[in-house]
Formats: C-alpha cells, sequence, structure tokens
C-alpha cells in the first residue's frame, strides 16, 4: 500500500469512530450512575447470558438485548432510574432507545463495561 492509500484508510476508521460515538448519544458517568443506583435505580447488563456469566458490574441485572422490548415490564416503575450497559456501547444504546420507546422516563447508558471504575 502506498501512503496516501494507508492515510485514507486511517482517515475513514476515525470518521467511522466518531459517527458511531456520535449514534450512541451521551454516556453517564460512573459516579452519576452509582448516585442513581442510591436513589432506587437499577444496573442492567444488556449483553448475552454467556458474557454475563463470564463477568458483570456487581449488582447488574442480565436482560439481553434482543429481549429487553419483551422483558422491560421485569423493570418495574417507568420512572426509576435504569442504567444499561454492554461491551462496547452499542447494544446498551439500542436498549435506551427500546425502553424510552417502552415509555421508561430515566433510561442512563453507561455505554461499555469498561466505564465502570
Amino acid at each position: 500500500m502506498t501512503w496516501p492509500i494507508i492515510i485514507g484508510v486511517v482517515g475513514v476508521l476515525i470518521v467511522f469512530m466518531l459517527v458511531s460515538r456520535a449514534a450512541m448519544g451521551p454516556l453517564v458517568s460512573p459516579d452519576d450512575a452509582r448516585k442513581l443506583l442510591t436513589q432506587g435505580g437499577q444496573l442492567v447488563d444488556v449483553r448475552s447470558a454467556g458474557e454475563y456469566s463470564s463477568g458483570h458490574i456487581d449488582g447488574a441485572r442480565n436482560i439481553p438485548v434482543d429481549s429487553i422490548g419483551a422483558r422491560a415490564g421485569e423493570l418495574g416503575d417507568i420512572e426509576k432510574p435504569v442504567i444499561v450497559y454492554c461491551r462496547s456501547g452499542a447494544r446498551s444504546s439500542r436498549a435506551k432507545n427500546i425502553l424510552e420507546s417502552k415509555g421508561y422516563k430515566k433510561v442512563y447508558n453507561l455505554g461499555a463495561i469498561s466505564n465502570w471504575r
């Protein structure tokens, strides 16, 4: 490959990453998520059951994104905070949109599990 091609490919990848990140919307910080949990919020891991069993944030419940619409009622009061997360932030962004379409008022996207510190 020549340098112009390499630079072009890198540029396209950077633009793709920025657009993908923007599509996720704003993320809730770990500190703000902890505050929401003390206010009765709940933490939902929207990864697969296998990913969840290989490690998750303490206190999180597992509802995979593909079933969150059908299982939204398990979360209870639509006025209580719900914090969603996944591996990269893409599935949690989808889950946030699904829950909001079901009437949940306070849904927050933590993004990637690695954001929890």
